[in-house]
């Protein structure tokens, strides 16, 4: 894809896209987060956006940046974060997805993102969005033939927007990998009492999410997306023993998946 020329949008001053937490040992999974941040370039200011919209959910994924972080630290794994807030862009969306760059947010009006010229989008796509997706494609083509599980990283707010409660605790979100899904969601329930959303609170494909169709689905690796609701990751404790949970799970899901292939 030709992309378009654009005025700058990053300073010298302004952090890269990306952080990158490396593996400390060989590893079978590969993590990113894509709403782990919520930096915002010196050039947009506060986007007009009040500030304690910017603690709210509509401006990163509550709680995930610490769980991925927790989480990281017991696998060795990579993880790669995305720094920006969604509300500059939304790196689990397309370019041009009519949710990247969202006007008004569960409410609240985004003045910085509205009436944007063809080359302010461009510029954000071209030097947050593609420059964070290109890092990560860059992480993968390093990687051996051997399989590993591709796993994104996300929080859900408790409740809709309409105030309707949500059940689940965690979702497991899927497309092209169903399998690994399930194999998760039996070890899950096996912890007991665990309300466990297959699929659930968002449906995962290539027309509403980006990040798992793009650089797992096109090549048919293992793939799991991971929502923790909320209300269950907003304090140290509650990260702590997500992270803890999953760093126990996934290498079952695994040796599971390795087993029956």
């Amino acid at each position: 894809m030709t992309r378009a020329p654009t005025m700058p949008l990053l300073s010298a001053a302004d952090p890269l896209p990306y952080h990158i937490l490396p593996p400390r040992e060989e590893s079978p999974f590969v993590m990113i987060s894509d709403h782990a941040g919520q930096a915002v370039p010196s050039s947009l200011g506060d986007m007009g956006v009040p500030p304690q919209a910017w603690e709210r959910h509509i401006a990163y994924d509550i709680g995930i940046k610490e769980v991925g972080r927790h989480l990281q630290n017991a696998l060795g794994c990579l993880l790669i974060e995305q720094v920006y807030s969604r509300l500059v862009i939304d790196c689990n969306r397309a370019a041009g997805h009519p949710t990247s760059i969202p006007p008004v947010s569960d409410g609240t009006a985004i003045a910085g993102n509205q009436n944007l010229s063809q080359q302010e989008r461009y510029a954000r796509e071209e030097e947050i969005l593609h420059t964070y997706h290109d890092e990560i494609e860059r992480h993968l083509a390093q990687r051996d033939k051997g399989e590993f599980l591709f796993v994104s990283l996300h929080s859900f707010t408790p409740a809709m927007e309409g105030g309707e409660p949500r059940p689940w605790e965690i979702g497991l979100l899927h497309d092209h990998d169903p399998h690994s899904a399930r194999l998760m969601r039996t070890l899950l329930e096996a912890e007991g009492g665990l309300c466990v959303g297959d699929n659930q609170p968002y449906v995962l494909n290539s027309h509403n999410e980006y990040s798992v169709p793009y650089h797992a689905g096109r090549r048919q690796l293992p793939a799991l997306e991971i929502e923790i609701r909320q209300d269950l990751i907003s304090d140290d404790a509650g990260q702590r023993a997500w992270a803890e949970r999953l760093a126990r799970l996934l290498p079952l899901l695994w040796a599971q998946r390795k087993e029956r292939a």
